[in-house]
Protein backbone atom coordinates (compact mmCIF):
# COMPACT_ATOMS: atom_id res chain seq x y z
CA UNK A 1 0.00 0.00 0.00
CA UNK A 2 1.37 3.23 -0.87
CA UNK A 3 0.97 6.81 1.26
CA UNK A 4 -1.34 8.30 -1.00
CA UNK A 5 -3.96 5.13 0.30
CA UNK A 6 -3.15 6.00 3.78
CA UNK A 7 -4.14 9.24 2.76
CA UNK A 8 -7.86 11.11 4.34
CA UNK A 9 -10.51 9.90 1.59
CA UNK A 10 -11.56 13.25 -0.60
CA UNK A 11 -14.24 14.09 -2.61
CA UNK A 12 -13.81 17.21 -5.08
CA UNK A 13 -16.64 18.67 -6.56
CA UNK A 14 -16.31 21.13 -9.67
CA UNK A 15 -18.00 23.40 -11.68
CA UNK A 16 -18.40 26.57 -13.00
CA UNK A 17 -20.27 29.05 -10.85
CA UNK A 18 -23.96 28.95 -9.79
CA UNK A 19 -24.25 24.91 -10.58
CA UNK A 20 -25.05 23.87 -6.99
CA UNK A 21 -21.75 22.97 -6.19
CA UNK A 22 -21.17 24.95 -3.02
CA UNK A 23 -24.69 23.84 -1.60
CA UNK A 24 -23.97 20.14 -2.66
CA UNK A 25 -20.82 20.30 -0.74
CA UNK A 26 -22.18 21.76 2.38
CA UNK A 27 -24.84 19.11 2.59
CA UNK A 28 -22.18 16.20 1.83
CA UNK A 29 -19.36 17.04 3.98
CA UNK A 30 -22.34 17.50 6.95
CA UNK A 31 -24.07 13.80 5.85
CA UNK A 32 -20.66 12.61 6.12
CA UNK A 33 -19.21 14.17 8.70
CA UNK A 34 -16.25 14.85 6.80
CA UNK A 35 -14.29 18.31 6.94
CA UNK A 36 -15.42 21.15 4.25
CA UNK A 37 -13.56 22.89 1.67
CA UNK A 38 -14.64 26.09 0.23
CA UNK A 39 -11.62 27.05 -2.16
CA UNK A 40 -13.72 29.76 -3.21
CA UNK A 41 -13.69 31.27 -0.27
CA UNK A 42 -10.20 31.65 -0.50
CA UNK A 43 -9.82 33.05 -3.87
CA UNK A 44 -12.87 35.54 -3.05
CA UNK A 45 -10.95 36.66 0.24
CA UNK A 46 -7.72 37.31 -1.82
CA UNK A 47 -10.16 39.14 -4.28
CA UNK A 48 -11.73 40.98 -1.71
CA UNK A 49 -7.99 41.83 0.04
CA UNK A 50 -6.99 43.59 -3.24
CA UNK A 51 -9.76 45.10 -3.52
CA UNK A 52 -9.52 46.83 -0.05
CA UNK A 53 -5.95 47.55 -0.99
CA UNK A 54 -7.03 49.31 -4.53
CA UNK A 55 -4.84 47.43 -6.20
CA UNK A 56 -4.41 46.91 -9.62
CA UNK A 57 -5.72 43.78 -10.95
CA UNK A 58 -3.37 43.48 -14.12
CA UNK A 59 -0.40 43.66 -11.76
CA UNK A 60 0.43 40.13 -11.30
CA UNK A 61 3.49 40.45 -8.90
CA UNK A 62 1.21 42.38 -6.25
CA UNK A 63 -1.65 40.20 -6.17
CA UNK A 64 0.63 37.39 -5.59
CA UNK A 65 2.04 39.12 -2.65
CA UNK A 66 -1.16 39.88 -1.59
CA UNK A 67 -2.10 35.58 -1.38
CA UNK A 68 0.77 34.97 0.38
CA UNK A 69 -0.05 37.70 3.21
CA UNK A 70 -3.45 36.73 3.11
CA UNK A 71 -4.90 36.47 7.05
CA UNK A 72 -7.93 34.00 6.29
CA UNK A 73 -9.54 31.83 8.40
CA UNK A 74 -12.84 29.46 8.27
CA UNK A 75 -15.00 28.46 11.17
CA UNK A 76 -17.89 26.25 10.44
CA UNK A 77 -20.65 26.43 12.71
CA UNK A 78 -23.93 24.45 12.59
CA UNK A 79 -23.65 23.77 8.80
CA UNK A 80 -22.46 27.83 8.02
CA UNK A 81 -19.00 28.80 6.81
CA UNK A 82 -17.92 32.16 8.08
CA UNK A 83 -15.49 33.80 6.39
CA UNK A 84 -12.48 35.98 8.59
CA UNK A 85 -10.73 38.23 6.81
CA UNK A 86 -7.43 39.82 9.43
CA UNK A 87 -10.66 38.61 12.20
CA UNK A 88 -13.21 40.55 10.51
CA UNK A 89 -16.27 38.64 9.15
CA UNK A 90 -16.59 39.19 5.36
CA UNK A 91 -18.76 36.22 4.76
CA UNK A 92 -21.37 37.88 2.68
CA UNK A 93 -18.80 40.57 1.49
CA UNK A 94 -17.10 38.13 -0.85
CA UNK A 95 -20.42 36.66 -2.66
CA UNK A 96 -20.90 40.39 -4.03
CA UNK A 97 -20.77 40.75 -7.80
CA UNK A 98 -17.98 42.89 -7.95
CA UNK A 99 -15.85 40.33 -5.62
CA UNK A 100 -17.24 37.77 -7.46
CA UNK A 101 -15.77 38.90 -11.16
CA UNK A 102 -12.61 40.33 -9.22
CA UNK A 103 -11.76 36.68 -8.12
CA UNK A 104 -12.42 35.21 -11.24
CA UNK A 105 -9.73 37.78 -12.39
CA UNK A 106 -7.24 37.08 -9.70
CA UNK A 107 -7.56 33.40 -9.84
CA UNK A 108 -6.50 33.13 -13.59
CA UNK A 109 -2.91 33.91 -11.56
CA UNK A 110 -0.37 31.39 -11.82
CA UNK A 111 1.47 32.91 -8.45
CA UNK A 112 -1.73 33.20 -6.79
CA UNK A 113 -3.03 29.80 -7.27
CA UNK A 114 0.35 28.33 -6.21
CA UNK A 115 0.72 30.67 -2.73
CA UNK A 116 -3.10 29.02 -2.04
CA UNK A 117 -2.09 25.54 -2.86
CA UNK A 118 -0.76 23.98 -0.16
CA UNK A 119 -3.45 25.75 2.08
CA UNK A 120 -5.90 24.32 0.27
CA UNK A 121 -4.31 20.28 0.81
CA UNK A 122 -3.83 21.09 4.46
CA UNK A 123 -7.44 20.96 4.88
CA UNK A 124 -7.52 17.07 3.94
CA UNK A 125 -7.97 15.95 7.83
CA UNK A 126 -9.37 12.73 9.05
CA UNK A 127 -11.86 11.56 8.72
CA UNK A 128 -12.04 13.10 5.01
CA UNK A 129 -12.93 15.73 3.02
CA UNK A 130 -15.20 17.12 0.49
CA UNK A 131 -13.46 20.25 -1.66
CA UNK A 132 -15.36 22.44 -3.47
CA UNK A 133 -14.23 24.43 -6.42
CA UNK A 134 -12.47 24.49 -10.40
CA UNK A 135 -9.85 22.44 -10.11
CA UNK A 136 -9.83 19.99 -7.28
CA UNK A 137 -9.87 17.15 -9.08
CA UNK A 138 -7.26 18.50 -11.57
CA UNK A 139 -4.83 19.99 -9.94
CA UNK A 140 -5.18 20.27 -5.72
CA UNK A 141 -6.45 16.88 -5.14
CA UNK A 142 -5.47 14.84 -8.42
CA UNK A 143 -6.03 11.68 -6.28
CA UNK A 144 -9.09 12.12 -4.87
CA UNK A 145 -11.15 8.73 -5.16
CA UNK A 146 -14.53 10.38 -5.98
CA UNK A 147 -14.37 13.29 -8.32
CA UNK A 148 -17.59 15.26 -9.60
CA UNK A 149 -18.30 17.74 -12.52
CA UNK A 150 -20.87 19.53 -11.03
CA UNK A 151 -22.88 21.81 -13.77
CA UNK A 152 -25.89 23.23 -15.43
CA UNK A 153 -26.69 25.61 -18.29
CA UNK A 154 -26.03 29.04 -18.15
CA UNK A 155 -29.82 30.38 -17.91
CA UNK A 156 -30.51 28.22 -14.83
CA UNK A 157 -27.43 29.52 -13.04
CA UNK A 158 -28.19 32.81 -13.42
CA UNK A 159 -31.70 32.12 -12.55
CA UNK A 160 -31.03 30.50 -9.63
CA UNK A 161 -28.74 33.91 -8.54
CA UNK A 162 -31.28 35.97 -9.52
CA UNK A 163 -33.38 34.35 -6.71
CA UNK A 164 -30.82 34.46 -4.51
CA UNK A 165 -30.07 37.95 -4.99
CA UNK A 166 -34.10 38.96 -4.66
CA UNK A 167 -34.58 36.66 -1.13
CA UNK A 168 -31.69 39.30 0.01
CA UNK A 169 -33.79 42.21 -1.52
CA UNK A 170 -31.24 43.28 -3.55
CA UNK A 171 -33.05 43.91 -7.76
CA UNK A 172 -31.44 42.91 -10.28
CA UNK A 173 -31.34 41.96 -14.10
CA UNK A 174 -31.58 38.62 -15.48
CA UNK A 175 -30.08 39.52 -18.62
CA UNK A 176 -26.88 40.82 -16.66
CA UNK A 177 -26.40 38.30 -14.27
CA UNK A 178 -26.37 35.81 -17.53
CA UNK A 179 -24.24 37.83 -19.12
CA UNK A 180 -21.62 38.00 -16.24
CA UNK A 181 -22.01 34.00 -16.00
CA UNK A 182 -20.75 33.64 -19.29
CA UNK A 183 -18.37 36.09 -19.20
CA UNK A 184 -16.97 34.35 -16.19
CA UNK A 185 -17.08 30.68 -17.79
CA UNK A 186 -15.28 31.89 -20.58
CA UNK A 187 -12.40 33.33 -18.14
CA UNK A 188 -12.40 30.42 -16.41
CA UNK A 189 -12.09 27.36 -19.11
CA UNK A 190 -9.60 29.62 -21.12
CA UNK A 191 -7.32 30.63 -18.07
CA UNK A 192 -3.65 29.48 -18.41
CA UNK A 193 -3.61 28.24 -14.95
CA UNK A 194 -5.61 25.25 -13.96
CA UNK A 195 -8.84 26.32 -16.48
CA UNK A 196 -12.17 25.08 -15.48
CA UNK A 197 -12.42 21.34 -16.96
CA UNK A 198 -13.65 18.41 -15.57
CA UNK A 199 -10.80 15.42 -14.35
CA UNK A 200 -10.60 12.84 -16.86
CA UNK A 201 -11.84 10.60 -14.00
CA UNK A 202 -14.83 12.80 -13.36
CA UNK A 203 -18.30 11.72 -13.01
CA UNK A 204 -20.25 14.74 -15.03
CA UNK A 205 -23.58 15.36 -13.50
CA UNK A 206 -26.09 18.54 -15.08
CA UNK A 207 -28.26 19.48 -12.36
CA UNK A 208 -30.49 21.67 -14.89
CA UNK A 209 -33.86 21.12 -13.53
CA UNK A 210 -32.81 18.57 -10.81
CA UNK A 211 -33.57 19.18 -7.13
CA UNK A 212 -31.01 19.99 -4.57
CA UNK A 213 -31.80 15.80 -2.50
CA UNK A 214 -31.52 14.34 -5.90
CA UNK A 215 -27.99 15.77 -6.97
CA UNK A 216 -27.37 15.10 -3.21
CA UNK A 217 -28.84 11.13 -3.67
CA UNK A 218 -26.74 10.81 -6.62
CA UNK A 219 -23.60 12.21 -5.39
CA UNK A 220 -23.75 9.74 -2.01
CA UNK A 221 -24.52 6.90 -4.00
CA UNK A 222 -21.48 7.54 -5.88
CA UNK A 223 -19.15 8.09 -3.16
CA UNK A 224 -21.05 4.65 -1.65
CA UNK A 225 -19.26 3.25 -5.06
CA UNK A 226 -15.98 4.58 -4.60
CA UNK A 227 -14.93 3.94 -1.54
CA UNK A 228 -16.74 0.39 -0.40
CA UNK A 229 -14.00 -1.71 -1.94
Amino acid sequence: MNDTNRLPPVVTIDGPSGSGKGTIAKLLADRLGFTLLDSGALYRAAALAALQKEVDLADEAVLTQVAKDLDVRFLVSDGRLQVLLEGRDITNEIRMERVSMAASTVAAIPGVRAALLQRQRDFRLEPGLVADGRDMGTTVFPDAPVKVYLTATAEERARRREAQLREKGVSVSLRDLLDDIRARDAQDMNRKASPLAPAEDAVELDSTGVGIEEVLRRVLALVQERTSS
